[in-house]
This record gives C-alpha cells, sequence and structure tokens, in this order.
C-alpha cells in the first residue's frame, strides 16, 4: 500500500473547502455525475476512432444511496483510471501559490471548485472521507483503490476489480445526512443532470400497490439523454416544444411562442427561450432561465448572459463557450458574455419582427401579452428598441392596432398643431375617460390606449424617438388647447369679474383627499360644459414615475394637480356671472379701488430708502390683506346662496370620479331640489 500527501501547498484547502462553499455544497454531485459523464464519452470517443477495441457494454452512469452504510457512490464504466493517473489528477492539484491564493479569496471563495481541477474534492464539502476504486480501459491495467479522510494524507493500494470504470464512494459526514435520503438526490439529480447525454441511473421505477408507492425491479433513469434543444427546429412540432416547456414549468399556462436559438460561429450557443403570458406586472424572478454548459444545468441566475429585459422569458441556454469561474455557478463579465448577450437581443428581435410579418393578425392577438415585454426591452436595451421601432404596436381605444409609421400617417393631417408638432392623444382607462375621449372623437381625432405599468415611461421614449411628436392624456387640457389650430381666445373678463369669479368657485369646491384644485377661465365654444375638470401632465408623469423609481419621492408626495377650467362663454357661467355683478359689485369695487390704490401707494414707497417709507410699506400690505379677506368672505358668503355653482363643480367632480361620500350624497339631494 502507498501512502502519500496530496500535493498542495497548504494544509487548508479541506477547511476552505467545507467551509467558503457550504452555501453551495449540493453541487458536489453535479461535479461527480459531470466527471463520470467525461469519463463516459471520452471511452466512446476513443472507440469510435479506434484506440479502443474492446466492448462498450453497460455505459450509464449509475449513482447509489446505501442509508445503512451511510455511503452515497457514483459509479461509470468509462476510460477508469490507473495509479499513475489518480496519481496525476487526484493526488498533484494544480494548485499554484495556494497560500496567496487563499488569503485573496478567503472571503470570496467561490472560485475555488473546478478552475483549478478541484471538482472530484467538493465531495469533501459533504463527506467525511471518499473512496476511488477505478479499472483503467488501458490493457493490462491493475485496479486501483484510493482513500483519503479529508486530510491531505491519502492511501492507494491494488485491488480486484471486476468490471472497467470509476466508482467514487462518499461516506456522508453527520452534518449532511439529508444526502443519504433517495429523495434528496433525486431532486438534486433532476435539478442538474437531467439532461445530460449519458443515462443517469438512481434508485428504481415505482408503482402504486395496496395505497402506496412501491419499488420495482426496473431501473429509473432520471434524464434525457437528447434535449430538444439540441435538435433540428424542422424536425420538431409545436406538439414538441410545447410538451418541452410544461416539462420544465409544470402547470402553466402556454407560452405565446418560442425561439429556437442554434449557432455556431463565433461561439457556439443553443437553447429554446419562450416568452410566457405575462400578468399586468412586472416580476423579474430567477429560475425562468436555465442556464447549461454542454448539458450540465450551471445556474438560474443568468444575468450578464441574458439581457435584463429578457429575464421575462423562459426557457434554456447552453453553452460551452460562456466563461465561469470555478464553481460553474457563478458568471464572469468578459467579452464573451456581451457577444452572447448581444446575439441574443438580436435574434429575440428578429424573430418578433418575423413573426409580425409572416402573421400580422397572430401577432396582434398576442400583443396585449407581450406588450409589457416589448416596452421594457425598448426601455433599456437601445439596440433592442433600434429593430422594435419596425413592429412595436399602439392601440386605439377602439381596439384598433397601428406600428408607429401607419398612426403617424392617420394622424398628422388631423392632429398637427400651430406650430408643427403631431399631437398624440391618449387615454388610460377608457370608461373614466370617456366624456374627454368623446369630446376629441367628435373633432376627428384619434385616441390611444395606453394603460400599461410601463406606459408613462414609454410614452417619454417616443417623443425622444418621434421627431416633432408630443405625447397628452386626453384629459389634461380642454381639447382645443391640447391640439391648439390658432391663437387662443382670451376670456371677456374685467379683472375684477375674474377676481369674484376666482374666488366664488373656488371657495365651493369640496375638499377632496390629495387634490389640489387651480380655477382658470377660458372662453371655449357656448355649447362646452360650463366647468371642465383636467389633470396637469407634467405632474401627473411625474407622480406616475415616483410610483416606479425609488429617489423620486418629492413627486410622489405631492397631491393630484386639476385644473377647474370655467367656460365664459356657457350660458349659464354667463347667467351665474352677471347674478354676481348684479349683487357684488356695490359692495366689491370700492374695496378693489381701496387695494388698487394702496397698491399704487406701496410701488412708490418702495422707490425711497426712508425707513420710515419701509415700514409704511408693510403696514399698507397688511391693511391690504384684511381688504383681501373681507372681500373673500362677502363673496364666499354670496357663494353659499347660489346652488347652481356648486352644482356646476359637482357635475365636473362626478364627471372624473372625484365625487364621493357624503358630497355625492349632497348633490344629489340638491338635483332634486334644483329639479
Amino acid at each position: 500500500m502507498q501512502k502519500g500527501t496530496i500535493g498542495v501547498t497548504t494544509e487548508n484547502i479541506f477547511p476552505v473547502i467545507k467551509k467558503f462553499l457550504y452555501s453551495d455544497h449540493e453541487i458536489f454531485l453535479r461535479e461527480l455525475v459531470s466527471n463520470a459523464i467525461d469519463a463516459t464519452q471520452k471511452l466512446k470517443t476513443l472507440s469510435s476512432f479506434g484506440e479502443y477495441k474492446g466492448e462498450l457494454g453497460d455505459m450509464n452512469v449509475r449513482v447509489t444511496v446505501d442509508k445503512e452504510a451511510g455511503t452515497l457512490t457514483v459509479s461509470d464504466h468509462g476510460i477508469g483510471m490507473t495509479a499513475e493517473d489518480i496519481e496525476k489528477y487526484i493526488n498533484q492539484i494544480a494548485f499554484s501559490g495556494a497560500e496567496e491564493f487563499l488569503k485573496k479569496y478567503k472571503d470570496t471563495a467561490n472560485a475555488i471548485i473546478g478552475h483549478f481541477g478541484l471538482g472530484f474534492y467538493s465531495a469533501f464539502m459533504v463527506a467525511k472521507k471518499v473512496v476511488i476504486r477505478s479499472l483503467s480501459y488501458k490493457e493490462g491495467s491493475k485496479a486501483v483503490q484510493w482513500e483519503c479522510d479529508g486530510s491531505p494524507e491519502f492511501s492507494m493500494e491494488e485491488i480486484e476489480k471486476a468490471e472497467r470504470g470509476t466508482d467514487i464512494i462518499l461516506y456522508i459526514d453527520d452534518d449532511n445526512k439529508n444526502y443519504l435520503e433517495q429523495s434528496e438526490i433525486d431532486a438534486l439529480l433532476k435539478k442538474y443532470c437531467r439532461f445530460l447525454p449519458v443515462p443517469v441511473i438512481s434508485g428504481k421505477e415505482q408503482e402504486w400497490k395496496d395505497g402506496k408507492y412501491v419499488d420495482t425491479d426496473r431501473d429509473r433513469v432520471i434524464n434525457s439523454t437528447e434535449p430538444l434543444w439540441l435538435k433540428k427546429p424542422a424536425d420538431l412540432t409545436d406538439e414538441d416544444y410545447l410538451k418541452f416547456y410544461h416539462d420544465l414549468y409544470p402547470g402553466q399556462d402556454d407560452p405565446l411562442f418560442w425561439i429556437h436559438l442554434n449557432v455556431d460561429y463565433p461561439f457556439t450557443l443553443t437553447g429554446i427561450l419562450y416568452f410566457p403570458k405575462i400578468k399586468n406586472n412586472i416580476e423579474v424572478t430567477k429560475n425562468r432561465i436555465q442556464l447549461y454548459c454542454n448539458q450540465v444545468y450551471v445556474t438560474d441566475s443568468v444575468e450578464g448572459v441574458v439581457p435584463e429585459f429578457m429575464m421575462l422569458l423562459q426557457g434554456v441556454i447552453d453553452s460551452p463557450d460562456i466563461p465561469l469561474n470555478v464553481s460553474r455557478s457563478y458568471l464572469q463579465s468578459d467579452s464573451a458574455v456581451k457577444k452572447i448577450s448581444g446575439y441574443i437581443t438580436k435574434k429575440v428581435a428578429s424573430r418578433l419582427e418575423e413573426i409580425f410579418k409572416n402573421d400580422r393578425t397572430d401577432f396582434e392577438a398576442k400583443w396585449d401579452d407581450i406588450k409589457i415585454f416589448i416596452e421594457y426591452g425598448m426601455l433599456t436595451d437601445q439596440k433592442f428598441c433600434d429593430t422594435a421601432m419596425k413592429f412595436v404596436l399602439l392601440k386605439d381605444v377602439d381596439n384598433k392596432y397601428f406600428t408607429l409609421e401607419e398612426y403617424r400617417t392617420l394622424i398628422e393631417p388631423q392632429q398637427t398643431d400651430k406650430e408643427g408638432t403631431v399631437i398624440y392623444l391618449y387615454a388610460t382607462d377608457k370608461t373614466a375617460q370617456y366624456n374627454y375621449i368623446r369630446s376629441a372623437q367628435d373633432r376627428g381625432y384619434s385616441v390611444l390606449l395606453m394603460d400599461g405599468q410601463l406606459d408613462s415611461h414609454f410614452i417619454g421614449l417616443l417623443e425622444q424617438k418621434i421627431e416633432k411628436s408630443h405625447f397628452v392624456r386626453v384629459d389634461s387640457d380642454i381639447i382645443d388647447n391640447l391640439i391648439r389650430k390658432e391663437d387662443k381666445k382670451e376670456a371677456d373678463l374685467t379683472p375684477l369679474q375674474r377676481n369674484i369669479l376666482s374666488t366664488l368657485f373656488q371657495s365651493q369646491i369640496p375638499a377632496v383627499d390629495g387634490a389640489n384644485f387651480i380655477v382658470s377661465f377660458e372662453a371655449l365654444n357656448y355649447q362646452d360644459n360650463p366647468v371642465v375638470i383636467t389633470q396637469n401632465e407634467y405632474m401627473r408623469r411625474m407622480k406616475e414615475m415616483a410610483a416606479m423609481q425609488p429617489g423620486m419621492n418629492f413627486y410622489g408626495e405631492l397631491p393630484d394637480s386639476y385644473n377647474l377650467i370655467v367656460n365664459t362663454e356657457q350660458p349659464l357661467v354667463k347667467r351665474i356671472k352677471d347674478a354676481a355683478d348684479e349683487a357684488l359689485a356695490a359692495k366689491v369695487l370700492p374695496m378693489q379701488n381701496d387695494i388698487d390704490a394702496k397698491n399704487a401707494e406701496i410701488t412708490k414707497l418702495r422707490e425711497s430708502k426712508e425707513e420710515s417709507d419701509k415700514t409704511k410699506s408693510l403696514e399698507l400690505e397688511k391693511e391690504i390683506g384684511v381688504i383681501r379677506d373681507n372681500m373673500s368672505k362677502q363673496i364666499s358668503e354670496y357663494a353659499a346662496t347660489q346652488p347652481l355653482v356648486k352644482q356646476l363643480i359637482d357635475l365636473a367632480l362626478l364627471g372624473n370620479g372625484l365625487l364621493k361620500g357624503a358630497q355625492l350624497s349632497d348633490f344629489i339631494r340638491r338635483s332634486v331640489e334644483l329639479l
């Protein structure tokens, strides 16, 4: 028997493996099974080249749990190892500068297993002792057994072994007894090994008998050796793709469509990406896309390989060219990854454009489900955005779909304002904004429906991309102001009348939680509504974006800003104005004249540098304040006796869904009284 010390420059290797990789310790099974697959594949290759002339025989990999013995064994019938092979590949760990390396990576030692030839040593994360029993395929070879208890010391001796190949026997330590449960091993094999190219056997097939599942004498093969992504798309049907999808994601709705990736230059990449039905929210979750390396599962954290917006997709990517660090579980950011990411973006954009061109009807039918994905991609990826400008769709309130170019052509003749800007009107709620939509359509205008979660951001993007365009929500102003065709007609009011009417209406606006109202006057068509409520476009956009973006809380905390527009040409408003003039002018005009006189005096005093004049100016300002308060009080008291003012305001609030509770009840009662 040979005894010796494993060729490392430090004795710290085993504690580091156990301690720093403990959070990822389940990868030991992947590493050992992958090694067994490699050994099997190598023998098949040697046989195909005539370098091995013996019978291949059983070429499966077997994972065996022996709970009583406390062992987990991974067996293969591959090329096997001689004593010299074990000395070279097991005892002499390729670990130059170990002390320096361990010191550098002592806190982030995800980078130890694998890259430095330590895949086999991941076994010591869960085992107190590991035994290798191996017989090489080489003629005349002697079987050998290697043993190590987790220290740098090992023993190796010749043994009798009838079959070619290698058995790795793990004596599971007390902290990891869960790996002696067949169910635990089944779960790991399904996660990491379900698509390996060599059959992997573990446990027995089960059948239902006497009210429970019992083992049969048939071996259970846990993997599919020819996964769908390695087959030619021409050989596959829609049913094949759907079945594979439901195998990956049981219980989910059918995907909308899929993209089969297959490239061999300048890198190798295969896979299938599915577009799932996305609810009306963005849940960028992990485990949507699975990354494989030569059919070995690596990770479902594919950031870096897949552009951020494609994290909404599901499916599989397989590439031997994606650089991984030593544990095969953490992607490194380098040029190769960026090229692959760029290719996937280009392929997805190309496929979407192809679907749009080949079957537009089907594309439109699926648009509401994929819209959030397209918009997310355009907002976060410039190259995708450039291509998507050709097939992104806009939907109007009548559920008709248009490309950007089609819609521009449709609205440009009617919806270009006097400055030459094309105005895109949109609604976010067809029911709540019905009156505004109808008003726009009565003018011959088209209104888009932009009710998606990302639309407030997407609108900003389109305004940048589409020359001389402006998007405005249909309820953000009266329609003639939204698409201004000519100079604005000013309301024919004297300063005193404006002051009286402003106070008259402002004093009767009920308190609405989280809302602020500003009264203004417009000379609209006499057939238009007497009072119209609109919402400030800029502030509303800021608040919507604040709801989705951290760091914009300032806007989110501001009240909603509304304009209460009084139509001075409407007969009811004229009646209110004339009645107020008759009732208030005699009382209010002297007050207004007094305010004007005092303001004139203040203007002169401010030109003086005398301290006494400054004091006099402040006194006059206080006097003006008292007069204004008295004026507002008299107008408000009069307004309270004018139910028509309150009625017109409440009608406008009702049309915007802002009249609720007791205020709505008062409105109904008042309506009956007025009738």
